[in-house]
């Protein structure tokens, strides 16, 4: 090889090592792998997928608020400001007893991202789901606060963990709960993958979780592109009821008199027919599970604080389609 070729060649591979781009045998450079979400962080949520199991337990259910975030603030809520998509974001509070509303929830008719509600078996596919509950704050049509949410995601789900919460500060007046919940997107989606909620009592450990919710629903493929659905067969079929036998009772014997007396026999009272119900029936409802009532002095109420009036379209409208088993 002369000294010509052997030079070319030097310079060639001196180009290709500091990168002068001179086209002669340049290695393409390799690619850095992604890097895996840090767990418990918005993104690692946002990657998980439902595998069956609709809430897990997160971080040992220790909480990851802050020292500073569990100092007792007083009682307030805050609600993050909606993103670009229009989509609610986070919403935590200082929970206390004085901010549980005290009058009547009002039908609610803001439509949050995603929300293409439909019919399933036994009731309504969609929730406007709070992220901190009714019952907790008295928030109602706060756009900031709520999003689309199965069900299944509502209640019992939420709701479960709501209860915690609500029964605690009903019980505890002067305590506080540190509260915070945030839905999760994947990307630009606008129905949220799940919710993560976290709950702490200040001063004590009676009331901690945290908890991430997946927004799923039995027999439904989801769209979370754009809330849009399709619902199974069986997931269509309105749930059958299980007849309960009642044991029969027995009759006691009937004592023959020993005097001879004129006995007046009693016509039995009638039974007063069924009084027909409509969708402008009016009925009692509380924020929490799918039921109604037609009597507001309906036993089952008696130790709810938060008694809706309505009429029975409203109420099937917010997830409440079955009638209460002790007024059947």
């Amino acid at each position: 090889m002369t000294n010509k070729f052997r030079l070319s060649g030097f310079v060639a591979a001196v180009a290709a090592t500091i990168g002068l781009g001179i086209g002669v045998g340049q290695a393409a450079p390799q690619q850095a792998q992604a890097a895996a979400p840090k767990a418990n962080s918005y993104a690692w949520f946002a990657a998980k997928n439902y595998q069956g199991q609709q809430v897990i337990t997160v971080n040992g259910n220790k909480v990851d608020f802050t020292r500073n975030e569990l100092k007792n603030s007083g009682a307030w809520a805050k609600y993050g400001n909606l993103d670009k998509y229009n989509r609610a974001t986070t919403a935590q509070a200082s929970l206390n007893y004085k901010l549980m509303p005290k009058k009547e929830r009002e039908p609610l008719y803001v439509d949050p991202t995603g929300w293409h509600n439909k019919k399933i078996g036994g009731g309504y596919l969609f929730n406007r789901s709070h992220l901190i509950g009714y019952q907790l704050t008295g928030q109602n049509n706060n756009p900031k606060n709520l999003i689309t949410g199965t069900a299944s995601l509502n209640a019992p789900s939420m709701e479960r963990y709501e209860n915690q919460v609500a029964g605690y500060m009903r019980q505890h007046h002067s305590s506080y709960i540190r509260y915070r919940v945030e839905p999760v997107f994947r990307g630009k989606e606008l129905l949220a993958r799940g919710v993560h909620m976290e709950a702490q009592s200040l001063g004590s450990n009676a009331v901690h979780f945290n908890v991430y919710i997946f927004n799923v629903q039995k027999g439904v493929s989801l769209n979370y592109n754009n809330g849009t659905s399709v619902v199974s067969k069986a997931a269509m079929a309105t749930p059958t009821k299980t007849a309960v036998k009642k044991p029969a009772v027995k009759k006691a014997p009937v004592k023959k008199a020993t005097t001879k007396k004129y006995v007046v026999k009693k016509t039995p009272a009638k039974k007063a027919p069924a009084k027909g119900v409509s969708d402008n029936t009016t009925v009692y409802i509380v924020g929490s599970g799918h039921v109604y009532h037609l009597n507001r002095n309906c036993v089952a109420l008696k130790r709810s604080h938060n008694v809706m009036k309505m009429t029975l379209k409203q109420a099937k409208a917010r997830g409440h389609y079955s009638k209460c088993k002790l007024e059947h």
